[in-house]
């Protein structure tokens, strides 16, 4: 009898399939690796199996999940904890101002009751702060990590606020199956060595384990068996025997497949296009939230589209954002030979360069505004067009035939469905929307483009549009371009170079006539052999 057993598993997201027929079981004390890229479905399906509010949110799912035989469908995570499921999130969920003890014992505090609190109600009991740091102490001994007890997590370093985590989820009574998303991601060789090895321990007191990674190394270090999920499908199963790090690469990505002839002198104009250094990063950090990049150094040819890769949260998209200013950055920035202050957007804006925002809601549009105002606004700002200029400059007002003018221009040039110039951006689609946030940018002229997840949340007729607006802008305007996306096929259908990020440094740089499996390994953080 299996510990776990999903049959048929779907979920889609208003109308968006995201998980299909997903079927798998795994036994008591087995670990399993789940792996696939980014937007393959796996958080989705743990979502899932631990019950997340969004889940039933958004109409539930379809399928079956059976735990030692009987149904079960969590409608939110104590109805999971109950049954013996813990999980191990990506981001904290940890409270700093308290200590290792307490967040490991939250909600499951042992308590002295007496006189007050049979009069009042249990809330006067009395902390047993003893047994409490005792199974603390247990807790974190079966991970092979000394973490005080008292030690406020505030005060934690990285490493041992994600061993308090997982201690917090073993302590719990009953516990029969732990899923860890990435739960290595944060931490130091040494100290994964260590959870990998504790991994291993709770398999063989019984306790089935789900294990998330990037590092496929990892994977086939530790697993009884591997799940690869590809565009919502299980693409492989299989048992961990004879399994390679390269195997499971070309599981993820996909099989290389042959370029059209289209797309080959696609990627060779843009090859062609290169007539010297265009833009020189050396040393680049960048503090940007779930997006830290830690020391990138790249250089982009003038006329090249180059692309930029990576798995979810590996520092790819934090590298535009730093270079544009909209967070803490440093390092060294040349633009055609001429130094850059790094941060200073205007700076940088009137050097040529120009940005699309991965956010187009929360930073690329004005949601209320009409469409020319969207457009017209990164000129007005920059170079003072679309506006009309009075006693000599002192003064000016907004021109709105010059707005409209641009505006219709650019809904003609990159088929933007509305009803006109006046439209607000909040009623277009995602994929108008995108349309418009390029619109912004090319009427910046500028030399250089920086384009992150152009193609983000839309359907493939719009994607298909966006990316072939951006390869007509390289080449009839000659644009040097930064394509920044989590879909690999993408990149490689129009990019002449692609460089892969992984734990904030870049991994590698590869022709997109490489084998899928080496962009694979790249993006799990191994080396090429």
């Amino acid at each position: 009898m299996s510990l776990l057993r999903l049959e048929h598993v779907s979920k889609d997201f208003y109308g968006t399939q995201v998980l299909r027929n997903i079927s798998f079981s795994l036994d008591k004390g087995e670990i399993l690796g789940l792996v696939g890229e980014n937007g393959a479905g796996k958080t989705t399906l743990m979502h899932i199996l631990f019950g997340m509010p969004v889940i039933a949110e958004t109409g539930g799912f379809g399928g079956k999940i059976y735990i030692n035989d009987v149904p079960v469908n969590f409608k939110n995570p104590f109805d999971a904890l109950d049954a013996g499921v813990g999980m191990v999130h990506q981001e904290f969920s940890l409270i700093p101002g308290f200590a290792a003890d307490e967040n490991i014992m939250l909600n499951r505090e042992p308590c002295a009751y007496g006189v007050a609190s049979t009069v009042f109600g249990d809330r006067l009991g009395i902390l047993k702060r003893g047994e409490m740091r005792d199974r603390s102490v247990r807790a974190i001994g079966k991970l092979g990590v000394r973490i005080e007890p008292d030690t406020p997590v505030s005060e934690m370093p990285v490493g041992h606020k994600q061993f308090t985590e997982i201690a917090r989820e073993i302590n719990r009574e009953q516990v029969k199956l732990l899923a860890l998303d990435e739960p290595t991601a944060v931490l130091t060789e040494s100290e994964a060595d260590i959870l990998l090895a504790s991994v291993k321990t709770l398999a063989r007191e019984g306790i089935a384990v789900i294990f998330i990674s990037h590092r496929l190394s990892e994977i086939t270090k530790i697993t009884d068996r591997i799940v690869v999920l590809r565009d919502g499908d299980i693409i492989k199963n299989t048992e961990n025997k004879r399994v390679s790090v390269a195997d499971i690469a070309s599981w993820m990505v996909g099989r290389a497949t042959g370029k059209s002839g289209a797309q080959s002198a696609r990627t060779k104009r843009s090859e062609a296009g290169a007539t010297g250094a265009a833009l020189e990063v050396e040393r680049l950090w960048v503090d940007m939230p779930g997006e830290t990049v830690r020391d990138v150094s790249f250089t982009v040819q003038e006329g090249e589209i180059f692309g930029v890769g990576g798995l979810a949260g590996q520092g790819k998209l934090g590298i535009p954002n730093g270079v544009m200013g909209l967070y803490t950055a440093g390092g060294t920035l040349r633009f055609n030979g001429q130094s850059l202050p790094i941060g200073n957007l205007k700076a940088v804006l009137d050097a040529g360069l120009a940005f699309v925002s991965e956010d187009r809601r929360g930073v690329g549009l004005l949601l209320d505004e009409s469409l020319d105002w969207n457009i017209a606004f990164g000129v007005m700002q920059t170079k003072g067009a679309c506006l009309k200029k009075w006693l000599g400059g002192l003064f000016s007002q907004r021109d709105e035939k010059a707005m409209e003018a641009l505006a219709e221009e650019y809904i003609e040039t990159l088929e933007i469905k509305c009803t006109g110039p006046k439209q607000k951006a909040k009623e277009l689609s995602g994929g108008n929307q995108q349309k418009v946030c390029l619109a912004k940018a090319f009427a910046l002229n500028p030399k250089l483009l920086f384009v992150s997840e152009p193609t983000r949340g839309i359907d493939v007729g719009a994607k298909k549009i966006v990316l072939d607006t951006l390869r007509r802008y390289n080449q009839e305007r000659g644009a040097t371009i930064v394509m920044i996306s989590s879909e690999l096929e993408e990149l490689r259908s129009i990019c002449g170079r692609i460089a892969i990020v992984a734990e904030g440094r870049i991994a590698g740089v590869l022709s997109p006539e490489a084998e899928a499996a080496e962009f694979g390994l790249l993006m799990s953080g191994e080396k090429l052999p």
